[in-house]
């Protein structure tokens, strides 16, 4: 057991993504099956399976390339980190944050139009 699992998984997704690995397999706790249904809601996950406290996901290839480019954890253990809308309205560029809303793990762009802020746990590209 690690100290921050949805880290962990999203390291291990990253990593996977760097060695065009086709799957990735992890314990099912709520939280990291969340964060996965929301990657999987983005179109970098093709499928999300959990079967007996063990889940599984799919990465997604596009000509034998990964979707996913890279992922870096904003919140950690020691340092959580807040927004609020209007916070995350001011981002701009290609990549997305996962936030932690009291509706669920969501997308950035889904917390904008929802009105909703969060805790930031990542940046996807």
């Amino acid at each position: 057991m690690t100290n921050y699992p949805v880290g962990d998984f999203l390291i291990r997704v990253k990593n996977a993504a760097m060695a065009k690995n086709k799957e990735v397999s992890f314990w099912g706790i709520k939280r990291v099956i969340s964060v996965a249904e929301a990657m999987k809601k983005l179109g970098y996950f093709d499928g999300v399976k959990t079967e007996k406290q063990k889940l599984t996901v799919s990465l997604s290839f596009k000509s034998k390339k990964p979707l996913l480019m890279d992922i870096k954890l904003i919140s950690k253990p020691g340092l959580r980190v807040y927004m609020s809308t209007s916070e995350i309205e001011k981002k701009k560029g290609p990549s997305v944050y996962l936030v932690s809303t009291p509706k669920g793990v969501i997308s950035s762009r889904q917390a904008v139009k929802e009105r909703m802020g969060g805790e930031v746990i990542a940046e996807v590209w």
